[in-house]
């Protein structure tokens, strides 16, 4: 099998029931890609397949052949945050972290294709996430930062 992950192309031979979060985390070795509910509920393991918000714990790690996977790993190039993930410091839109990633990936997936987003829209492509600390108002206050900076 061969996709790319992360703009790097990945080779490897997963076990036919392998999970691609699992093939992630445990044979790539990036582990910001959470595996929460693993029924696809929880939105922890979301990652950008072709640049749509997916949960990788509901594909099967041959799935990936071809595509291009971006995790919460590859959404900024070197060090320097995207201005989500400052917006999420800023506005302490993390308490544990545990579903982070998963909020970045889909909020960056949606900021893609519509860069001033409505709060129903924010809240929309959110809906799916479970954050159990309760860190929402943070969450929709970073999002509501970055739909309102200007270009």
């Amino acid at each position: 099998m061969q996709f790319e992950l992360n703009g790097t192309t990945v080779h490897g031979t997963p076990e036919p029931r392998m999970l691609l979060c699992d093939f992630i985390r445990d044979s790539i070795g990036l582990t910001g890609t959470k595996v929460g509910c693993e029924q696809g509920a929880c939105g922890a393991c979301t990652v950008l397949l072709d640049g749509a918000p997916v949960r990788s714990c509901l594909l099967l790690a041959i799935q990936a052949e071809g595509h291009e996977v971006t995790t919460i790993e590859g959404l900024c190039a070197g060090p320097e945050l995207s201005p989500l993930q400052r917006a999420f410091h800023q506005c302490h839109a993390l308490q544990c972290g545990f579903c982070t990633a998963g909020f970045l990936v889909t909020l960056t997936a949606l900021f893609r294709t519509n860069p001033h987003p409505t709060e129903f829209e924010i809240s929309e492509a959110i809906a799916g996430h479970l954050c159990r600390c309760t860190g929402y108002a943070g969450i929709l206050a970073a999002a509501r930062h970055v739909a309102a900076a200007k270009d």
